[in-house]
Parts: C-alpha cells; sequence; structure tokens
C-alpha cells in the first residue's frame, strides 16, 4: 500500500508536477505510474501460496535499485530547495529512499528465509 497510497497522496494523483522536475526519469508520471504496478505486484505476490524466493530476491534488487537511485540524488540535489518549491515532493524525496531500503531488507530477508527452508 505504501507504493499506492504514498504515489498517490505526494503525487496528488500524478498532478505534482514539482516531483517529475525533480527527477524527470525516475520521477517522470509514468516512472510514478510504474511505483503504483509495483505495489500491485507486491500485493499479488502476497497471496501465492508456495515458495516465492526467486520473486522476493528479485523485489529485494528493485528495491535496492531505487535505494542507489535515491542516494544519489540526494547527493547531487538540494531536499531543502525542493521543499521550498513543494513541500509534498520534499516529504517524497526525504522518505521514498528509506521506505524503499526498509522494504528490501524485507524481501531479502524473505529470500533468505525461504532459501533455508529448501
Amino acid at each position: 500500500m505504501m507504493n499506492i497510497a504514498g504515489v498517490l497522496l505526494f503525487s496528488r494523483a500524478f498532478t505534482n508536477t514539482a516531483i517529475n522536475t525533480a527527477d524527470p526519469v525516475v520521477m517522470s508520471n509514468f516512472g510514478l505510474l510504474m511505483i503504483v504496478v509495483w505495489g500491485l505486484a507486491y500485493i499479488g505476490a502476497a497471496y501465492i501460496a508456495s515458495p516465492i524466493k526467486w520473486l522476493a530476491g528479485a523485489f529485494a534488487v528493485e528495491k535496492l535499485v531505487y535505494v542507489l537511485v535515491w542516494i544519489k540524488w540526494l547527493s547531487e540535489n538540494s531536499l531543502a530547495q525542493l521543499y521550498l518549491k513543494d513541500f509534498f515532493a520534499g516529504a517524497f524525496f526525504s522518505i521514498y529512499g528509506m521506505n524503499d531500503f526498509i522494504f528490501m531488507l524485507f524481501f531479502a530477508w524473505v529470500f533468505v528465509q525461504q532459501h533455508r527452508s529448501r
């Protein structure tokens, strides 16, 4: 739900151009829509009864990519300037990478746990 509700809230249902401007490649409206689609994939995976080791591993790698992109963005941009431009955009860029880091750890943990159970 973080991917879906978070994106819709902070992007103001894809109308917050400050997010798009801050990172026009990763956080374009298409990129934000794909984050929502990933959220749907996570929800779908929760209902799979069989082991999902490799799916969880793929999710962990996907989250790692977003964490690395977030760290790179932070090193090249000013959160303070983004907050001045738009509070929601500043808040979004402040938390999205940490959120992805936490979920990356979770998906990696699922991968390892299912690997051990075999």
